[in-house]
């Protein structure tokens, strides 16, 4: 068998990306430094990777040049590159939109005869018609509300939380199925939705707040049915979209009862730690319940955002640990910024894997995109997670296949190398991974 290994170390913030080919020999057997295999041991599938059409990734996407166009989208969802195949669109606005907006802000208007796709189609339909033409063919959509329309808030507002009001549960209801119906209809493909972003969240941006009762309740009594009558109850419904450290009790309260068979998953963030754990629970306990991150950004008022190394490194730190515990599917947030990491209309700035200098006119790759390429462009729609041990938690190891392909992804953080061998079965080869580095090894036969 033979083991192509990439690995990507930067220095001076620069990437260097090298190839190396080894042949794997018999298993001598070594009892030391070993990363084991077993392929024997498989565990959840994996649907793709993505990141998140904002209003504000569409806007700096329209600043770029054709060339800067083209190159982006074929980065991101191209066949030879990070091989995106999902994407995650807010429904009106959230702090990552120039401003606030709503399709329908009629408080008069029960039936959306007003509803207006006019702020969607602006900046989002463009960047979305783009990837989906680098991509050749339909991108999987999910689409995630910050805040219903004020007139329906219980705080008269987008932001600061505020609950929906009860007396307009099903119109919301409504309005969300509407939402995905007009994109059906201009034949995008959706997919996939979230009840509420933060629900725990009193946001100074567009935020609502829930509790785990309550977005059961809603489910059930509300978005279900409403699905159901408009024949898209095809649609997979995702609870939480939240932080981990949390999320067991909502799946608790709404994987179990009435709601069981109304939703597929639970969807994460990872700002509040790393709380695998909880992820492993849920799948042990949920075993029929997917497990979706659907939003990860260095958040700049927490991390220094010229730490560019160890952002990506916390990065591939958190995939991995979500993956061994039962991801199934990684959702980015932005696909692009300015260099300020905006824009945002309540200046909440983040880092996103590429960044637009609109001063001097350049697209700025960041550590983080290099991190991601080594899971996105490896590890493929269908393949499934197989067992892995290792000799030392200095490095972390996560390995997939699909058909006759072995992907293997190895992080060390340390400043060290680390050498390891390798083995599969009873065939053995040596390998390093280099300090600071990230790599992928691809077996075939």
């Amino acid at each position: 068998m033979e083991l192509t290994y990439y690995t990507t170390t930067y220095k001076d913030h620069k990437k260097e990306t090298t190839e190396e080919h080894h042949f794997f020999a018999d298993d001598k057997g070594e009892e030391n430094q070993l990363v084991n295999l077993y392929p024997q041991i498989t565990k959840q599938k994996m649907e793709g990777f993505g990141g998140a059409v904002t209003d504000s990734a569409g806007y700096i996407y329209s600043l770029l040049d054709d060339t800067q166009k083209k190159k982006m989208v074929e980065t991101y969802f191209g066949k030879d590159e990070m091989r995106y195949s999902l994407v995650r669109i807010p429904i009106d606005s959230c702090d990552f939109s120039l401003e606030h907006y709503e399709a329908d802000p009629d408080e008069a208007d029960e039936t959306f005869q007003n509803f207006s796709f006019q702020r969607v189609e602006k900046y989002i339909l463009p960047l979305l018609d783009a990837a989906e033409a680098a991509y050749g063919e339909k991108l999987d959509i999910m689409l995630s509300p910050w805040s219903p329309p004020v007139y329906m808030k219980t705080n008269g507002e987008r932001d600061h939380g505020g609950k929906l009001k009860a007396e307009y549960k099903k119109r919301w209801a409504e309005y969300l199925c509407r939402y995905i119906a007009e994109y059906r209809s201009r034949g995008y493909q959706v997919t996939k939705m979230t009840v509420q972003n933060e629900p725990k969240a009193v946001q100074t941006w567009d935020s609502c707040v829930y509790t785990a009762e309550e977005e059961r309740d809603f489910i059930r009594d509300y978005l279900y049915p409403s699905l159901v009558a408009h024949h898209l109850d095809d649609i997979e419904i995702y609870i939480w979209d939240h932080n981990k450290e949390r999320a067991l009790e909502w799946a608790e309260t709404i994987f179990t009862g009435e709601t069981a068979d109304m939703v597929a998953g639970l969807a994460f963030h990872w700002y509040s730690g790393d709380h695998f754990e909880a992820l492993q629970m849920i799948r042990e306990r949920f075993p029929d319940k997917k497990l979706l991150l659907s939003e990860a950004c260095i958040e700049y008022s927490k991390f220094a955002a010229d730490d560019y190394l160890k952002n990506a490194q916390k990065y591939a730190h958190d995939m991995i640990g979500n993956l061994n515990h039962g991801m199934q599917t990684f959702l980015d947030w932005n696909l692009m910024l300015d260099e300020q990491g905006g824009p945002n209309h309540v200046g909440n700035f983040c880092d996103a894997p590429f960044l637009f200098d609109t001063k001097k006119k350049v697209v700025m790759e960041s550590n983080i995109a290099g991190y991601i390429w080594h899971f996105s462009h490896f590890i493929e729609p269908g393949a499934v997670r197989i067992g892995v041990t290792r000799y030392t938690d200095e490095l972390e190891v996560t390995a997939f296949q699909k058909g006759d392909k072995i992907s293997v992804v190895v992080l060390n953080r340390t400043d060290k190398s680390i050498p390891f061998s390798l083995r599969l079965k009873d065939t053995c080869v040596s390998l390093e991974a280099k300090p600071e580095s990230i790599a992928t090894g691809v077996i075939c036969p």
